[in-house]
């Protein structure tokens, strides 16, 4: 797959086809994206797959207005949370170096690390998807008190976002908006 592919014709799809996604093919899909770097090899992102009627009802009481058709048509959308204990996992990610003990009680550095790389996860996702032939249409709009609430009582793992997968319908793209120049977004200095 060239690069092209991934990015500059691929889309965020806002309805898909009536074709599920094997369960097979969402753990090859992230059986790629555990590999993706992360800080101290942290890989504090969690993923929950939301693929049966109920779950995809539950899920749907969570989201804005706009975006409930989405996710009623995706044959899954995929939950991208953070694990507040995911310093747990560091004797078996991390064994050469007690980082346990770095992160245990310390909240502000537990919450930097869920911000700079559940999302950077996330994106893995959405790039590996692309890769395996899965369309994405990533999103923000939903009530993340609720949807915690709803998916994560314990409030251990919080939704950073959400991401329909599926195989998109054509129909539903809206026109492509441009993105900012290089002049406009970067510097070489």
């Amino acid at each position: 797959m060239e690069i092209g592919q991934l990015f500059d014709e691929a889309r965020s799809f806002n309805s898909y086809e009536d074709r599920p996604i094997a369960p097979a093919l969402l753990h090859e899909l992230y059986d790629h994206v555990k590999w993706g770097p992360t800080a101290a090899n942290t890989c504090p992102a969690r993923f929950v797959f939301v693929t049966s009627a109920e779950a995809k009802a539950q899920l749907g009481e969570c989201v804005n207005a706009g975006n409930v058709a989405k996710v009623a048509s995706a044959p899954v959308t995929v939950i991208v949370a953070g694990d507040s204990r995911f310093y747990d996992e560091m004797p078996k990610l991390f064994p050469s170096r007690d980082y346990q003990s770095v992160f245990a009680g310390k909240d502000a550095l537990i919450a930097d690390m869920l911000a700079r790389n559940v999302p950077l996860q996330g994106a893995y996702l959405i790039i590996a998807a692309r890769a395996l032939g899965i369309d994405c249409g990533p999103m923000s709009g939903f009530d993340m008190d609720k949807l915690n609430a709803s998916f994560f009582p314990d409030g251990r793992w919080q939704a950073n976002f959400i991401c329909a997968l599926g195989y998109g319908c054509e129909d539903s793209l809206f026109p492509r908006n441009p993105r900012l120049d290089f002049e406009d977004a970067c510097r070489i200095i």
